[in-house]
């Protein structure tokens, strides 16, 4: 089982504004804040969020080179993926595949994809039985 996932950000704040949210829709809830991260916990896992030192920033984030390609949440039903959706497309988040949407990962895998302020991809899904 997964303890933990920590990720650096370019932005806390930004970060803390879309996460929140977010997370807590999912049912996550507010585990720890200190000056330089925040982290919300759901059952025994927990994210972690902590603010990028300064020399590393520039470099950005691609989801492409070695290392996290995206985070997937489970969205519980296809009626609150597409909720999901319509709120991240009214705040304006960059959504991806959405030419293929909701089937972009294949025709028993209804799913929004979308990137946070760093350009991580971020998934809500659920499965879809026939």
């Amino acid at each position: 089982m997964l303890h933990h996932v920590e990720i650096y950000v370019a932005d806390l704040e930004e970060s803390r504004l879309f996460w929140s949210g977010l997370l807590e829709e999912l049912s996550y809830e507010l585990y720890h804040t200190w000056k330089e991260g925040f982290s919300y916990k759901f059952a025994d896992t927990y994210l972690v969020f902590v603010q990028t030192e300064e020399p590393f920033i520039a470099e950005g984030y691609h989801r492409k080179r070695i290392g996290l390609n995206h985070l997937a949440f489970h969205g519980g039903s296809k009626k609150r993926v597409d909720d999901f959706r319509a709120k991240l497309k009214a705040k304006g988040t960059k959504l991806l595949y959405e030419e293929r949407y909701p089937f972009a990962s294949g025709e028993n895998h209804y799913a929004v994809f979308f990137e946070d302020p760093n350009g991580i991809k971020v998934e809500i899904c659920t499965e879809v039985t026939t």
